[in-house]
């Protein structure tokens, strides 16, 4: 047998497989037709985080390869968008522009057919859900090298949205620009956290260039757009947009840089396997009142994931702490431990429980 017969046959088969793809993906179709059905006469989100990361651990867990996790979850991500999007369009709000790292994470979440709409500010996110014009907003509220958002923890005060998922988004920075060339680079643009990021690349690889804070990574992007002698560092979704060449990827100084994402909307989630719950709360200004307020976690023994204050904006010296633990707030557990720090806090509020996110 020639090589030319032995690719047609292997071309063959891949033909039937796909045929066969094609029949499996319209019969899941039409599931999720019937799904929507029944959430529709009861009531229930087309959105199910905690159903998604149950569909993505199962994949994972039968993958034999040879195509890795990622590339199988990216392709069924897509699939779930799809059926979601049969059942009904789902509108997500995320902090612009096109191309951000925000863009990134709504696309990893909701997949391309969500309608995506950037926002100017994170304030702008939380209003486009509260007012109904989003289903769902999704903002950056902590990356792993620079630290939490304090703004977007500070909008929960007077918000009553919640915490609907998390989504980790590994943080890849590129340097890019109109001519992919170092020599013509004179300046390199970014968000102040991204240049952080990148710190040392930038002293050992781009001394005497100009460092110029941008109000984002995509408007760094458009800067060097617009600019031959500007380079930008930001994700290499703005450099496809923006038609820009990369000069190099992986420029982050951390091979583990990644931002933590909250998903958040009107309406709470379930519990499922693997939950964590985050609260905001204030306390009286007595000795030893966090102390008090924490022996609750430690005698249930529930892991607190994070704690961090940050100033109340209501009066002057008082601070507000946000805690993130294992375990969902209907718990009769979480429940107990909640009853108990209510008694010591001027005011506590759940912020949200939601589905664990999944570390890529």
């Amino acid at each position: 047998m020639g090589e030319s017969t032995k690719l047609s046959k292997l071309r063959e088969k891949i033909d039937s497989i796909d045929r066969n793809i094609l029949e499996l993906l319209n019969d899941r179709g039409a599931l999720a037709i019937e799904v929507s059905k029944l959430k529709q006469q009861n009531s229930f989100d087309l959105y199910h985080p905690g159903r998604e990361r149950e569909i993505e651990d199962k994949i994972t867990s039968a993958n034999p390869g040879p195509l890795p996790d990622e590339s199988v979850l990216g392709v069924f991500r897509e699939i779930i968008s799809s059926c979601r999007a049969l059942q009904s369009p789902l509108r997500v709000a995320f902090l612009g522009p096109e191309g951000s790292y925000s863009h990134q994470a709504a696309f990893k979440e909701f997949g391309a057919q969500a309608e995506l709409t950037p926002e100017r500010t994170i304030d702008d996110v939380f209003r486009e859900v509260e007012r109904a014009r989003a289903v769902y907003g999704i903002v950056p509220v902590e990356n792993s090298a620079e630290g939490s958002l304090g703004v977007v923890l500070d909008m929960f005060l007077d918000s009553e949205l919640l915490v609907s998922s998390e989504v980790y988004l590994r943080i890849n920075h590129c340097l890019m620009s109109q001519s992919g060339n170092m020599d013509d680079v004179r300046t390199i643009a970014s968000h102040q956290q991204a240049l952080a990021q990148c710190r040392m690349w930038l002293t050992e690889r781009a001394p005497g260039r100009e460092l110029l804070e941008s109000p984002s990574t995509t408007k760094a992007a458009l800067m060097a757009k617009e600019g031959g002698e500007v380079a930008a560092v930001a994700g290499e979704l703005a450099a496809s947009i923006y038609d820009l060449q990369i000069i190099e990827k992986h420029i982050e100084d951390s091979s583990t840089n990644t931002t933590r994402f909250w998903v958040i909307g009107k309406t709470s989630v379930e519990p499922t396997e693997s939950d964590k719950t985050s609260i905001m709360f204030s306390l009286r200004d007595e000795p030893g009142a966090l102390n008090k307020t924490l022996t609750a976690f430690s005698k249930a023994g529930v892991n607190m994931t994070k704690i961090e204050s940050r100033p109340s904006r209501k009066r002057p010296w008082e601070y507000v702490f946000y805690i993130d633990f294992v375990g969902h707030h209907t718990s009769p557990e979480i429940e107990g431990i909640l009853s108990e720090m209510r008694g010591g806090c001027i005011f506590l509020k759940i912020l949200g429980s939601y589905p664990m996110g999944r570390m890529d």
